[in-house]
């Protein structure tokens, strides 16, 4: 997608992908397991072009081979990481299977409107080379290998170890990581090759949350508390910076400066954003530098509802950073030009636990005077709350879907896995700050073909401000 042609994947710098073309397509994983319905996941490819015939609607589906893998994540054969290197093509995207442990390749660049599946590796080859399970975040690396975090072990126990894919034939390589020194958890994690590190994080432990949440589950250690800390030369655990107890931070962001020695996480349970950074000795450190306090409610599983932030994003310019609230219904903006001080410029309710009239009813609120209208867009009242978000290059348009993991929609909000989730777009202001429902814009993945599916992350063919990292 680089506009020289030949450049090799990606862009320059994180500024040059902000001139990046306006996206037409997206492709996300739609998943059934959980739903009742016996149909295996499928990539959906969605026109979001508005001059489209096709605007809003899902133009292909591509069906795995096999049912309930929990397909979830995905991330690039090669990107921007790989930048100069023309040998190299954006054209196969990965995406691991939470629960089968199964991880496919499809084929995006023959016809980037209808994927293929290209490879299939199935679970033996994981657990039998890497000794790893229930992958979940895929990056790609400048030496053209493809990294995946995993969440467990082949028993359902928790591990935080790295699935190697060659680049070229997809074969299992083995482990990144060295040494026996090992997080008990994992999750997401991100590198920054010019400070030597890497960083992870902790969901919990597989066989734990495989069903869902039980509350008896917290205080066991069974769920994450920790950002970890690993030497990119020597692929060595160094530290575990921690968080507090059963704050289960997930998505890890550094700025896109590849110079950038800080960065920020998102806890779920504990509802914070912590800011991560580099200290005078070479250690790192955290601070916390947002929290959305807990609203005190009656008709819900706990007295106290976190706001539970469950998706964060950085814009390309490093300027804004953006969470969703998937309990409290909200997303925000935050101004980060003082790294320090994220300062709130935008907000903007989609769903959630806490509409007016709903089970759920707010006794006590540090933040809102009353609980907030139900949100309706088209018609049709959206289920759930924002989850998953993806911000276009140039930083305008935010893109949100509501499904977070299909035994969490099912426990937490049954609707959404009855009705479908749904794929939104909202407006942002990139001068003040600021957020706006775009009314004319809605993908509703309740009247899919086989019945309502649960729709999660969101890709550009081109990459975008969460699969691409430079270095």
């Amino acid at each position: 997608m680089a506009k020289c042609g030949a450049c090799g994947p990606g862009y320059k710098t994180p500024l040059d992908a902000m001139k990046g073309p306006r996206e037409e397509i997206v492709y996300l994983p739609c998943i059934y397991r959980n739903t009742g319905i016996e149909k295996p996941d499928y990539v959906a490819t969605v026109d979001i072009d508005p001059k489209s015939p096709h605007y809003c609607q899902v133009i292909h589906r591509l069906p795995m081979p096999n049912l309930r893998d929990e397909l979830h994540h995905s991330g690039w054969n090669t990107c921007s990481s790989s930048f100069g290197d023309v040998t190299k093509k954006r054209n196969r995207l990965i995406f691991p299977s939470l629960i089968s442990s199964r991880i496919y390749v499809v084929d995006v660049g023959t016809d980037m409107r209808a994927p293929r599946i290209h490879k299939m590796i199935e679970p033996v080859n994981v657990f039998w080379k890497c000794g790893l399970a229930n992958p979940h975040t895929t990056h790609c690396l400048g030496n053209g290998e493809i990294m995946i975090s995993s969440m467990g072990d082949p028993s359902g126990n928790g591990k935080g170890g790295f699935i190697l894919l060659d680049g070229e034939t997809f074969e299992v390589k083995g482990n990144w990581e060295k040494g026996s020194n090992i997080p008990k958890l994992g999750y997401d994690f991100w590198y920054q090759p010019r400070h030597n590190v890497l960083m992870s994080t902790e969901w919990g432990m597989p066989k734990v949350l495989a069903n869902g949440l039980d509350p008896a589950d917290l205080k066991t250690g069974s769920y994450g508390r920790y950002i970890n800390v690993w030497d990119w030369t020597t692929h060595v655990f160094t530290q575990s910076i921690d968080l507090g107890e059963d704050s289960i931070p997930l998505e890890i962001r550094f700025l896109h400066n590849p110079d950038a020695a800080e960065g920020y996480v998102g806890c779920a349970l504990s509802s914070a954003i912590h800011r991560f950074y580099k200290t005078e000795n070479g250690n790192w450190a955290v601070e916390k530098v947002v929290q959305v306090p807990s609203k005190k409610v009656n008709g819900w599983l706990f007295p106290d509802m976190p706001g539970l932030i469950t998706d964060i994003l950085i814009s390309l310019d490093d300027r804004f950073l953006y969470f969703s609230n998937w309990l409290h219904g909200d997303i925000r903006q935050y101004d980060i030009s003082d790294t320090r001080k994220p300062r709130l410029v935008g907000q903007v309710f989609l769903g959630g636990k806490i509409p007016r009239g709903g089970p759920v009813v707010v006794v006590e609120d540090q933040e809102l005077n009353s609980q907030p209208e139900p949100f309706v867009i088209k018609g049709k009242r959206v289920q759930g709350g924002p989850q998953m978000i993806q911000l276009s290059l140039d930083g305008k348009r935010l893109y949100v879907s509501t499904s977070l993991y299909s035994a969490w929609d099912k426990q937490f909000y049954p609707d959404l896995v009855k009705e479908g989730s749904v794929m939104l777009q909202i407006d942002v202001d990139t001068e003040k700050g600021g957020l706006k429902v775009n009314k004319n814009f809605l993908v509703d993945f309740g009247k899919e073909p086989d019945g309502p599916v649960l729709a999660h992350e969101i890709r550009y063919p081109g990459g975008d401000c969460s699969s691409d990292i430079w270095v």
